[in-house]
């Protein structure tokens, strides 16, 4: 007998009469999460049929956009490191961490 068992994240997201999200929230029940309210949400999925990646980019429309860079700066610190780990090349992981502290430093985020 198997010890498969599943897993699930859902995403609610509240649109406006236009269609644009007015709330986003998540949950995760194995990792004790439930209707956690975000502002912002980026996924990503490999379709290995036709290698793309497909992805869904939401954010409410009271997002504020010192906290979206935020949020981008420190998705690309977790995709370098995330990088790291998949592919074990440290050269090119290395660079994408210089990026980062780039990106860092041209939008002022490092004190």
């Amino acid at each position: 007998m198997s010890n498969k068992s599943t897993s699930e994240i859902k995403f609610i997201i509240e649109l406006d009469e236009n269609k644009v999200p007015e709330n986003l929230s998540w949950s995760a029940q194995d990792g004790g999460i439930e209707a956690q309210n975000t502002k912002a949400i980026m996924v990503s999925v490999w379709d290995s049929k036709s290698k793309e990646t497909l992805s869904i980019d939401l954010w409410t429309k009271d997002m504020p956009v010192d906290e979206m860079k935020l949020f981008f700066h420190q998705t690309l610190v977790s995709m370098a490191s995330t990088f790291k780990r998949a592919t074990n090349d440290e050269k090119m992981a290395d660079t994408m961490e210089d990026f980062c502290d780039y990106f860092a430093e041209k939008l002022n985020l490092k004190g």
